[in-house]
């Protein structure tokens, strides 16, 4: 750690500190060596009620305690339950985002900072008092002067500067962690770390949420039934986002869709149909469709000339609700070959072959070479067998998501972000929409992209498309064979061949190079004394050895020596001749 930096966060270290120890954690504290880097420090005993809470309680009121940064990165890992145990998890998910609002005078002076113009330019009406706040950023109503409702982003004052700041640390933490302990540096705590810290960046800068909302708003182009709020880009900056306002009734408030006369089946199939339409068609999809994200609207009467929104041009009126999707900061990508992986999972696991799920989870992710592949193959075998003829709508499909990523987690098989991104928004969507009609099942939805996922797989234009892949692959490959075969033969001539070892290997050939090493020394000795004892003889035949030698049997008893050390040597080279 620089020492620049380290005086710079001097203050935050000592809170980082003080939250770990009063949160059961003060053991880290000592292990990390953050007692060096805070002078004097003073900290704060254990609550004596955190011994009474499990291990994600502590780490979720951790996490809540250090602020936005911490939240959201907690938030972020809830993602990835290949890497966080399903206990840690279940109380990262109920982390709140919730924050009291920041004053309208800072969010008038960042508005007008930003656009370049006066608010009362800018807007015919804005709204004071947020309809929402968070810890990146609160929500404004307003209304242009053309007549247009909006909802306006405002990022919160200063908060870059903590998250930058937050993230460096974590940074520092996570080598120190690696370097200190045997646990961070086996799960890969830095590469965690910088994952996370990547996406929490990525929600700091607000063009970028509007770039995703206007993707995700294409494939739903000729869909009036899923809308998306359409983005102002001459009010939207990286601190301050401009779109339709979308009014509607949250789909977790049940009751209230009811009472409005909505059919509530109707409204699961709607929402189903929209995220499977995003991840198996257009491989771009929502990844947080929690009820604050996705609200029911009745059919908006078409706005003439404004060309902002996808409305029912010239039909008839349609009695289905209308769902609209909001806040895109989290999304989550499937390319080409991700959705073929994919296929070919739910192809293995139709057919009941352990051997293709491995394969399949094999091309997915990163099975470690640490990895007990019999035990994982027993595991799967036990997958295969709970779902063994189980009709689809039968299958509840939170529960086959978790138990592979429990798989997953136990042998250290680590997903590519994006899957676990779906396998998230799938969770997050069947409780969304169980909670809305318990009779519902999402699989029933699921099973007809499924099906269309695999015909497109093995349509004659696709399957061409991925054989000319490998042939322009194996082609590359010929191409550069020639040079690599040269490059290899130098280094064999110039005897600097690398050889890769395991560590068995590296194990054995370390005793056999110290025994080795051990029978040079020995002969080195041997030969040592050979020469004394030459130089001995050579002097006594010359008749000029010492008086000392006359009285004294020096050559018998050197060449005993030199006998016994030779009959030594001579055995423990046949002795290891059979090992």
């Amino acid at each position: 750690m620089k020492a620049g930096r380290k005086f710079r966060h001097l203050h935050r270290y000592r809170d980082i500190a003080a939250a770990f120890a009063r949160n059961g954690f003060g053991v880290i504290v000592k292990e990390l060596g953050l007692l060096r880097h805070i002078p004097f420090p003073r900290i704060p005993a254990e609550e004596s009620n955190s011994h009474t809470r499990t291990t994600g309680e502590r780490i979720r009121l951790f996490l809540q305690e250090l602020g936005p940064t911490f939240v959201k990165l907690g938030q972020i890992a809830s993602t990835r339950p290949d890497l966080i145990p399903a206990e840690i998890l279940a109380e990262l998910a109920k982390l709140q985002d919730k924050v009291p609002p920041f004053p309208f005078a800072d969010v008038k002076k960042l508005l007008e900072a930003e656009l370049g113009a006066p608010l009362s330019s800018l807007f015919d009406r804005f709204d004071e008092t947020p309809i929402a706040a968070a810890s990146i950023g609160q929500v404004h109503t307003a209304r242009l002067h053309s007549g247009e409702q909006i909802a306006v982003k405002v990022q919160r004052p200063g908060i870059r500067a903590v998250v930058e700041t937050d993230l460096e640390i974590l940074q520092d933490l996570a080598r120190a962690a690696e370097h200190r302990l045997e646990w961070a540096s086996r799960f890969g705590i830095r590469d965690l770390v910088d994952e996370l810290s990547v996406s929490l960046l990525a929600e700091l800068d607000y063009t970028l949420e509007g770039r995703n909302a206007e993707r995700i708003a294409a494939q739903f182009h000729d869909n009036s039934h899923v809308i998306i709020p359409a983005i102002y880009w001459d009010l939207t900056t990286r601190k301050v986002l401009a779109m339709d306002y979308l009014n509607g009734i949250s789909i977790g408030e049940r009751e209230l869709l009811a009472a409005s006369g909505y059919e509530l089946r109707s409204i699961a199939e709607s929402v189903a149909g929209a995220v499977f339409e995003q991840l198996f068609i257009g491989g771009f999809f929502h990844a947080d469709p929690h009820p604050g994200n996705v609200i029911v609207m009745p059919p908006r009467p078409e706005k003439p000339g404004s060309g902002k929104t996808r409305e029912n041009r010239g039909r008839s009126p349609d009695v289905r609700p209308v769902i609209g999707l909001l806040d895109f900061g989290l999304v989550g990508r499937l390319t080409p070959g991700m959705k073929g992986h994919f296929a070919s999972l739910v192809i293995a696991m139709r057919r009941q072959s352990t051997d293709g799920v491995i394969k399949a989870i094999e091309e997915m992710g990163l099975i470690s070479e640490m990895a007990d592949r019999f035990k994982l193959r027993r595991e799967v075998d036990l997958l295969r067998e709970k779902y063994y003829q189980v009709p689809f709508s039968e299958i509840s499909l939170s529960e086959a998501v978790n138990d592979l990523f429990s798989v997953a987690y136990r042998h250290r098989v680590k997903m590519p972000k994006d899957f676990m991104l779906l396998g998230k928004t799938l969770l997050t969507l069947e409780g969304v929409l169980t909670s809305l009609d318990p009779e519902f099942t999402v699989v029933s939805v699921a099973e007809p992209f499924g099906k269309r996922l695999l015909l497109e797989r093995m349509q004659p234009r696709r399957l061409a498309e991925t054989a000319a892949g490998y042939a322009l692959e194996y082609a590359a490959l010929l191409g550069e064979l020639p040079s690599r075969l040269r490059g290899i033969f130098a280094l064999m001539q110039r005897g600097k061949l690398p050889l890769e070892l395991t560590v068995p290997d590296v194990d054995r050939i370390m005793k056999r190079l110290d025994r080795i090493s051990g029978r040079l020394s020995f002969s080195i000795v041997l030969l040592s004394f050979s020469i004394l004892m030459a130089g001995l003889i050579i002097g006594s035949s010359l008749g000029r050895q010492p008086d000392l030698l006359t009285r004294f049997p020096a050559l018998e008893i050197g060449f005993s020596i030199a006998g016994l050390m030779f009959l030594y040597m001579i055995i423990s080279i046949f002795r290891s001749g059979r090992k």
